[in-house]
């Protein structure tokens, strides 16, 4: 009898690991109490599989290792700079280029130049670090993704999208000139990695067009949004992940990019734009903040490993492969019943704590909780997202966001398919105790970033 789908394997052989550390359940207990039942305070040593980020966290290439002995350590100038410039020129069609240390370093500087006080900031769905930026410039953010995205059990196809009905209304009551930009985030994160169909961008661009507003593009895992075009949206089914990830960046006049995701590097980013006017402040400012424009705070050999990390994001087997991981641990949570956001997105699985501990209110931080005890179940370490990363109002007030979320990153070219049926089996274990597990009260709070460093105790 046939199967009923292909199975995939992994475009790649191992020819070295890493081992991991086996720890007992009286050791997670004390290591956890430690870190105040916050996973980002944990020793890594102390975890056994680690899904708290695919950020920075991915296994490099052969090719990209071989880069790393290629670098050109000049202050000024690098050669791996022009590679970088090269890559992001032919892979994203960006004209200008302005390396930073990482993502947020690329966010600063944006904010910066863009945003004035009291200015306005669409964005489909806030992230942690994008927002703070835009806030520390004195801007505002607003949501105006789709409604769906704040459903978890919602099977749209692309729950990323912008309501342009949402930034119109903002337009009619702030009117163009205090619209920053709009900030379109590809397989938005905090909504589970959920994609953006490339008909809301068109739609997007041709709105702001008329507008003239401009568009600001987070690319960080512009890759697997665009994998999500590719097998989900019609038209599209024949062209390449690298055809399509151009298409995506043609709809926009710049942006921010964590290399440390999609090009598979271990720090890195950068801002990439069209404007030479905003270029030119940027690479005013990276000297400011990062380090000369043609470094932005990397090393040369950092650079050169994400130019060539860039073009393997963008082939096939590499994507269906990355993205096929994440669907087998998904499609195994779902077989032993755990309430997952829908559909799976990109780089993890959502898991929706508010179903998964319905008992446990909200101000009592249950993802927060339920990330706890999967560590202490079997040393694996995930994140909140909820009500601890949304963080605080201008008032200081809570924010409360629909979605109370417990990610389970899948690093890119880490673990194995063993490792996944691991994972499954553990959180199954803690759903059958889940009437057990209570909330926590938090008894420390940094001013910014909470999530990071915030230290709980249980009620």
């Amino acid at each position: 009898m046939l199967p009923k789908r292909n199975s995939w394997a992994e475009p790649y052989k191992i020819k070295m690991v890493e081992l991991l550390k086996m720890t007992t359940a009286e050791q997670r207990r004390k290591a956890l109490e430690e870190a105040g039942y916050n996973t980002f305070l944990l020793k890594s040593e102390d975890v056994y599989i680690d899904l708290l980020t695919d950020s920075g966290t991915n296994a490099m290439s052969d090719q990209q290792w071989s880069g790393m002995m290629l670098g050109d350590e000049a202050y000024a100038g690098s050669k791996n700079y022009y590679h970088l410039e090269e890559a992001v020129k032919e892979v994203y069609g960006y004209q200008y280029l302005v390396p930073t240390h990482q993502g947020r370093g690329a966010e600063n500087i944006l904010s910066q130049i863009m945003i004035k006080p009291g200015d306005i900031v669409p964005g489909n769905m806030y992230f942690t670090t994008t927002r703070l930026h835009q806030e520390l410039a004195g801007g505002v953010f607003h949501d105006v993704i789709i409604d769906e995205a704040h459903d978890s059990g919602s099977d749209f196809p692309f729950k990323g999208n912008i309501d342009l009905n949402k930034v119109e209304k903002l337009v009619q009551q702030y009117g163009t000139e205090k619209i920053a930009y709009i900030c379109v985030a590809v397989t938005v994160n905090l909504a589970g990695g959920q994609p953006v169909s490339m008909e809301n961008l068109k739609a997007v661009r041709k709105y702001t067009q008329e507008k003239g507003i401009k568009v600001m593009l987070d690319m960080t895992r512009i890759a697997e949004n665009a994998y999500f075009i590719q097998q989900k949206e019609e038209g599209y089914r024949l062209k390449t992940i690298a055809e399509i990830v151009k298409e995506i960046c043609s709809y926009t006049d710049g942006a921010t990019f964590s290399g440390k995701k999609d090009a598979l590097v271990n720090i890195g980013g950068f801002l990439a734009l069209n404007d030479f006017d905003i270029f030119e402040e940027a690479r005013n400012l990276v000297v400011v903040y990062e380090g000369l424009h043609t470094y932005g705070g990397l090393a040369g050999r950092d650079m050169e490993a994400m130019s060539i990390g860039i073009y393997e994001s963008v082939q096939e087997e590499h994507m269906k492969a990355r993205i096929g991981q994440v669907f087998y641990l998904g499609d195994k949570m779902r077989e032993f019943g755990i309430p997952i956001v829908t559909p799976i997105g990109g780089h993890g699985i959502f898991v929706d704590a508010k179903q998964f501990l319905p008992h446990v209110s909200q101000d009592d931080f249950p993802a927060q909780a339920l990330a706890a005890e999967i560590y202490l179940d079997a040393g694996i370490r995930t994140m909140e997202r909820g009500i601890v990363s949304a963080g605080r109002n201008a008032k200081g007030e809570n924010y409360h966001p629909k979605l109370e979320l417990v990610r389970f990153t899948i690093p890119r070219r880490v673990y194995t398919q063993a490792h996944m049926d691991v994972i499954a089996e553990s959180i199954a274990r803690v759903y059958e105790r889940r009437n057990q597990i209570k909330g926590l009260k938090m008894i420390y709070e940094p001013k910014y970033l909470r999530f990071f460093q915030a230290r709980f105790e249980q009620l």
